[in-house]
């Protein structure tokens, strides 16, 4: 069984009930996620031996976000105990022409706060075959940036694949910061993720005759933007997402992943969408298990892009489907009748 590492912060999603707007009702609910953390849990619950790594407080909301991994078979075991706080984002899901509003407040948070020494990636890497990022990560801080500079060094000496998903976050960092972090962080990786807005973001690389607001996307300019990153960063392979958005229930989803010769395009779905929180990371989750599965390239993004399109009607942050519900929409059985 091919284990897997993922390095990132775990937080306290509070969202309203439904789709109500912030504090229409005097209710929210309570769950957890994050990037890396919705990878892992994926990947367990495929099977594959899924390793989380952060830093969480002692007290009972930090434990409670540990458990909330264990329940589904993540390994938790090298998430580092301390600090005061757990970081919190606030989410307002969208609706029609309303999109959704997501609200952070993850200052001085646990990991945030964290030295890159806490962290011991000999151990932490023993029997590891994949260690998995996001831009997410060095975005919470300088500190972070070490830390992932370090954890890829350590699984660079390792022989271990690593992969990255740029994730972009406007309200974290600049885009000056973010290029000059991921450009020293990128020179590592194997596997990038992007989509049709963080490879122009944080590179200044995009496709030409595309407009994500109007629902124009030219998917031919994105074997040029994915040529353009793994000639820049030496990448084995590169994912792209194609997100085609009528309205905030309603998108059109699809992905392309170059492997250095070809270029494959998945099917795409019409989603109407649940909640869209973490589509892009059970894509990623999707696409490492593929990988590691030996799966080719096109049947590798056509697992990722179902697992993915599942995910989009799942409430809460993690994607609780199996290998055999992807593989058999991955092999056309998207009529979603009711299963006796």
């Amino acid at each position: 069984m091919a284990k897997i590492v993922t390095f990132g912060e775990l937080m306290l999603r509070l969202a309203p009930n439904g789709y109500y707007r912030f504090f229409q009702q005097d209710q929210m609910q309570a769950t957890f996620g994050g990037g890396e953390a919705n990878v892992a849990v994926s990947l367990a619950n495929y099977g594959m031996d899924a390793c989380f790594v952060s830093k969480l407080p002692t007290h009972a909301i930090g434990q409670a976000a540990v458990n909330s991994l264990r329940k589904y078979g993540v390994d938790t075991t090298k998430i580092v105990r301390g600090g005061d706080r757990i970081g919190i984002y606030f989410l307002e899901k969208g609706a029609s022409q309303r999109g959704s509003v997501c609200i952070y407040d993850r200052a001085h948070s646990a990991l945030q706060q964290a030295e890159p020494t806490e962290f011991d990636w000999d151990s932490i890497f023993a029997d590891a075959d994949w260690f998995h990022f996001t831009g997410i990560t060095p975005a919470l801080g300088e500190t972070m940036v070490q830390a992932c500079l370090d954890a890829c060094q350590a699984a660079k000496k390792r022989g271990i694949k690593i992969s990255c998903d740029l994730n972009y976050r406007s309200k974290l960092w600049t885009r000056a910061q973010a290029r000059d972090a991921m450009t020293r962080l990128c020179h590592y990786v194997d596997v990038c993720i992007s989509n049709e807005e963080d490879a122009k973001d944080v590179f200044g690389i995009e496709a030409e005759n595309t407009d994500i607001y109007s629902g124009k996307l030219n998917k031919e300019g994105y074997q040029s933007v994915a040529k353009q990153l793994a000639q820049q960063f030496g990448f084995e392979k590169v994912a792209i997402t194609l997100r085609t958005s009528i309205s905030a229930s309603d998108n059109n989803w699809a992905a392309m992943l170059y492997d250095g010769e070809r270029f494959c395009f998945s099917k795409e779905y019409a989603l109407h969408i649940t909640d869209r929180v973490g589509g892009g990371d059970s894509f990623g989750g999707g696409l490492i298990y593929a990988l590691l599965s030996g799966k080719d390239t096109q049947d590798a993004v056509e697992f990722a892009v179902a697992a993915s399109a599942l995910k989009h009607s799942i409430e809460g942050d993690y994607n609780l489907v199996t290998v055999d519900e992807v593989e058999k929409l991955a092999a056309g059985d998207a009529s979603g009748r009711v299963q006796r």
